[in-house]
């Protein structure tokens, strides 16, 4: 199959999964009683991030895991500037008060928390140990908080589904958000495909496209999901979506890929040095943004989408 033939079946694949994606998630949530940012976080979240899982496990497999360890950072760099910052500039996110005070901070951690044990230049077997705990601990506070605003939802009445849902079953809304997120795992690889044989095909380097293509080919489900949630108006799914990605790229999939590896992950210089500082600095940056007036407005958002331009001038400067 050609280039321009991978890209356009794979950008085919990331909208309708996306669609999918969003009317089961949301549908789901309403009838379990669970808000629909906990679906976010957790199930949509961890299903978006399989690209990422998929390339840790095969680079641990080839014994260059390292490249993981970039791969993670540089898409929870586009995660927390472009793509947050692209739904923010389209329509100003508001904020409640369990991202602010829950999500947010755990975010947070995990950024700085990857630093800690990556300052000696690599991840060992415990250092994997502690990343896939902090996801455990991460996810039972998601149900935790979860279930402690479905009981407040609860008390102040049930909410109504509407016709179409009412004649559909819960194990059928299940299944086509699965179906949803397995569409988008298949579009992203079919796009990144695509893409890196057109760019070698113009003489673009493999280091290029590493930063540029892969980085922003694994975070395609995550910016699709958002994109189209900010759109038809379902934001928690996409903010959701969002903060867990980037939990769990850190906790789970680089957590799983340092166990899975034969031996200590080597964290590159220019990694621990440039892109891994940024991360944090961006996460960081969440923070005054998400607390003051609890809401990210179009000017922050268009701010945030002009810093990962500056970042991405960089690093392409930086190859020259």
């Amino acid at each position: 199959m050609s280039s321009a033939l991978l890209i356009i079946a794979g950008f085919a694949g990331l909208l309708g999964g996306a669609e999918l994606l969003i009317r089961a998630g949301t549908a789901l949530a309403l009838r379990l009683g669970i808000a629909p940012i906990v679906i976010g976080v957790t199930v949509v979240s961890l299903g978006t991030s399989m690209p990422e899982l998929a390339i840790g496990i095969e680079s641990a497999r080839q014994g260059s895991a390292g490249l993981a360890v970039g791969n993670i950072v540089g898409t929870n760099v586009v995660n927390l500037l472009l793509i947050l910052g692209l739904s923010a500039a389209i329509r100003p996110i508001t904020l409640d008060t369990r991202t602010v005070r829950f999500d947010l901070p755990l975010m947070t951690a995990a950024a700085v928390l990857l630093l800690l044990v990556a300052l000696d230049g690599g991840l060992g077997t415990w250092d994997g140990v502690v990343l896939l705990l902090f996801g455990t601990i991460y996810t039972l506070g998601v149900l935790r908080t979860g279930r402690q605003e479905s009981a407040a939802e609860d008390a102040e009445g049930p909410v109504p589904l509407d016709a179409e849902r009412e004649t559909t079953r819960p194990w059928v809304d299940a299944v086509t958000l699965v179906a949803g997120i397995a569409v988008i795992v298949v579009g992203a690889t079919l796009l990144v495909d695509g893409a890196v044989e057109a760019a070698r095909a113009f003489g673009v380097s493999d280091t290029v496209i590493g930063l540029t293509i892969i980085a922003i080919g694994t975070s395609a489900p995550e910016l699709v999901t958002t994109i189209f949630s900010t759109i038809r108006g379902n934001r928690d799914i996409a903010l959701g979506n969002l903060l867990g990605s980037s939990v769990y790229n850190i906790a789970l999939i680089l957590g799983i890929t340092v166990l899975v590896a034969p031996g200590d992950v080597p964290v590159p210089d220019e990694v621990l040095e440039g892109d891994l500082l940024l991360m944090v600095a961006a996460a960081l940056a969440c923070v005054p943004v998400f607390v003051s007036g609890s809401r990210i407005s179009r000017l922050e958002g268009a701010l945030f989408v002009v810093a990962y331009g500056g970042y991405l001038g960089w690093l392409l400067a930086a190859q020259t």
